[in-house]
This record gives C-alpha cells, sequence and structure tokens, in this order.
C-alpha cells in the first residue's frame, strides 16, 4: 500500500507539473505570436495615446483589438495582469519530480556505472545527487552571465545565441558521461527549464515591477528594463521545444542509451529551436521553410544516429544448429535461458508484483515474469539491455555474457 500511495502520488505531482508547464507554454507562446503580429496603430488618437502596436483578431465568437504600450500607457488599472506564478510552479512541481524520482535514489537512476570516466562511475548516490542539483545552479550562472556579458544591452543578441547553443552542447556532453543515459537527457531538459523560470524570476518580473512603480510615480521607466525582459522571454520560447522533448525522452530508450546521446540530444535541441524560429517568424508575416526544413533534416540524421546495429557478440553456440538452421531444441533452450536471466537479473522490478522497494507496478507495463510476456518486447528489451541501461545502475549486476545471451534470443 505504501509503494501504490507513493505511486498516486508521483502521478498527482506529475499533473500538476504538466498543467503548469501547459499553461505557462500556452502563455508565453501566445505572447509571442501577439508581439510578432503587431501593427502600427491605424487611428491618430492611438498614435497621440503611445500605442506601440496594435492587433486585431477573431476567436471564440468574438472580436479582439490589443494594443502595446512600450512605457508610456496613458493610464494603468489596478487589475493588471501578471504573468508569474505558472512559471514558477512549473519549476517546483518539476523539482519536486525530479527529486522524487532521482534524488531519492541516485545509486539506482542517477549514477552511470558503465560511465568512460572512472570517477564519474565510481560516484556514490549522494555525490551524483549533489553534482545533479550543482548542474542545475551552474547552468543557470552561466547563462546569465553571457546574456550579461555578450549582449548586455541587446545589441549582439545573434553571438548570444551561438554561445548559448555552445553551452548547451557543452551540458549535453559532460551531462551524458556523468549520468545514466534518461537522467543526463532530463538533467540537460532541467538546465533550460531552470534558466526559463529564473529568466521569469530574476529578470522579467522584477523588471516589470520597476516600470510598473515608475509608472505609479510619475516617472519615466527604464525602457532597458522591458528590452532585457523580451530579450529573456525570447530565450524562453526558443528553450521550450527542446526541453518539452527532453522531459519526454525518458520514454524512448533508443535516443538515451546510443553511444551517440550527447550528439543526439543536441541536434533535438537545435530541431527545436529551428521549428520554433519558424514559428516566431511566421507571426511577423515570414514563411521561411527552411527552418522546419534544417529541423527535418536534423531528425533524420538522429534516427540514423540512433538506429540499431547487429550485435557484435556472437550467439553461444546452444542456439546454432548444424548448416540448416536453428533447431527447435536450441531456440527451446534460447529461451530457458533468458527466462533464467530475466528471474535473476530483472523481474525484482518488471513484475505483476515487484519486490524492488517502490515500485507498485512494472515500469513501462512490461513483465517478464513468463515467456507469454517477454515475447512481447523481444526488440526493446534486446535494446536496453545491449546498450547496458537496464538493469538500471546495473544493480543486480548483469553480466556482459548474460546480455549476449538475451541478444541471441531476442535476435532469434
Amino acid at each position: 500500500m505504501h509503494a501504490y500511495l507513493m505511486e498516486f502520488g508521483n502521478l498527482l505531482l506529475r499533473w500538476l507539473h504538466v498543467v503548469a508547464a501547459i499553461a505557462w507554454i500556452g502563455e508565453s507562446i501566445y505572447f509571442v505570436m501577439l508581439d510578432n503580429s503587431l501593427h502600427p496603430p491605424r487611428g491618430e488618437e492611438s498614435k497621440k495615446r503611445g500605442v506601440f502596436g496594435e492587433m486585431w483578431a477573431v476567436h471564440g465568437g468574438g472580436f479582439y483589438h490589443n494594443q502595446k504600450y512600450l512605457t508610456n500607457p496613458a493610464e494603468l488599472p489596478d487589475d493588471l495582469h501578471w504573468s508569474f506564478w505558472k512559471a514558477y510552479t512549473t519549476w517546483l512541481s518539476g523539482f519536486a519530480l525530479f527529486a522524487v524520482l532521482y534524488l531519492v535514489k541516485p545509486s539506482f537512476y542517477l549514477v552511470n556505472t558503465g560511465s568512460d570516466w572512472a570517477w564519474a562511475a565510481a560516484l556514490s548516490g549522494w555525490q551524483a545527487s549533489i553534482i545533479a542539483v550543482l548542474f542545475l545552479v551552474a547552468g543557470w550562472v552561466v547563462y546569465d552571465q553571457l546574456c550579461r556579458r555578450v549582449s548586455p544591452n541587446m545589441e549582439n543578441d545573434g553571438v548570444l545565441s551561438i554561445a548559448v547553443a555552445i553551452m548547451m552542447v557543452i551540458v549535453a556532453y559532460l551531462s551524458s558521461h556523468i549520468f545514466q543515459g534518461r537522467a543526463a537527457f532530463l538533467i540537460t531538459g532541467a538546465v533550460m527549464a531552470t534558466s526559463m523560470s529564473a529568466n521569469v524570476f530574476f529578470w522579467i518580473i522584477p523588471g516589470q515591477h520597476r516600470m510598473v512603480n515608475a509608472l505609479k510615480s510619475g516617472q519615466t521607466p527604464n525602457p532597458l528594463d522591458g528590452k532585457r525582459g523580451k530579450q529573456r522571454s525570447v530565450h524562453n520560447t526558443y528553450f521550450t521545444l527542446p526541453v518539452v522533448f527532453l522531459m519526454l525522452s525518458n520514454h524512448y530508450s533508443f535516443t538515451f542509451s546510443s553511444p551517440y546521446a550527447w550528439i543526439i540530444m543536441s541536434l533535438f535541441i537545435f530541431s527545436g529551436a529551428a521549428i520554433r524560429q519558424y514559428f516566431v517568424l511566421r507571426h511577423l508575416g515570414q514563411n521561411k521553410l527552411a527552418y522546419p526544413a534544417v529541423g527535418i533534416v536534423l531528425l533524420i540524421v538522429i534516427a540514423w544516429l540512433a538506429a540499431p546495429v547487429a550485435p557484435t557478440v556472437p550467439a553461444p553456440a546452444a542456439q546454432t544448429a548444424a548448416a540448416g538452421g536453428t533447431t527447435a531444441a536450441a531456440q527451446e533452450t534460447s529461451t530457458k535461458q533468458a527466462l533464467e536471466i530475466f528471474h535473476a537479473r530483472c523481474i525484482q522490478c518488471h513484475s505483476a508484483k515487484p519486490s524492488q522497494p517502490g515500485f507498485a507496478s512494472a515500469p513501462a507495463g512490461i513483465m517478464l515474469d513468463t515467456e507469454q510476456e517477454a515475447l512481447a518486447h523481444p526488440a526493446l528489451i534486446k535494446q536496453v539491455v545491449a546498450s547496458k541501461y537496464m538493469p538500471l545502475g546495473n544493480m543486480t549486476h548483469m553480466t556482459d555474457a548474460e546480455r549476449a545471451s538475451i541478444a541471441a534470443w531476442a535476435g532469434k
């Protein structure tokens, strides 16, 4: 019952995270669309009132007339709409999920015992947890310093974009070598998501508060507050699609279990940003099909990099027959060997009744108690076992010979 309650609580927390993220991203994308769709005001009265731009729209059975003032609206109502709690709720619920799923069991989910870096493979659970949290903090600090130093007055945003892109490639490379594959993708996405929320908390909302306070006191707001807020908002919109993908990637092991995981991660980030750029420009009336084309090409490259390769370890002798092919007896022996390995190394989690603490049901619904259940997912089992993603952290000490036996069984 305890495991069930934990899993149900996890479900509710994940739902809160998704609801908050949809609300935040939806509102953010809407305002980017609105900002890029503005036209100079047509009426002389609007120009006199300091209207910077306006947009007419029809939706939901009615007509809307949006107007934008940069720093000098004629009046400022008390019921001014602010956009920040959605961002904060998204980050807080996301970090809570990360803590519950990863930081609580770091040896199981974070430590990469198969890392090429000996020091990373030798990390203890608490050390991996500290490094994971430091990734989020350091990611924000480095990104923020890049913004401050490369384009402090928004005059060098093109170079800044390149610098941030290089930073994310470095994050992807480091995370994929330090942490387990699934955690590496999640942490890289969390670095971007943390920067997005921190942009709201440290720059966008404080700048808006200063502008509002200046107007209420009869002073002229500093236009740099508006420009800096827009700069960070624009960054957030390009982060959006990559972050969504990285948060969903744990459902697709072929991405994070690949030896090219950090390259795949980087290409997905660039692909998402390119696709988002198309929509940003579309709001400006520009139909630049080159951007989605680039995104699609990058996806094709990803598909090529992530494609499974034939196993290099030959099948055990018991599985091969004389020149004519595999015999029924050899097939039976192979299946028996695979089931024995599953029962020794896998069904602690992948069972109708998991014995591993914290699991109320089999992860992803994959159960390996019987031959029929195992035969439902041979290709997936082969992939995650051959890549050493499973068992998680190799907590059950599966050997290379056992992995070869499973690969041979799945490939029959």
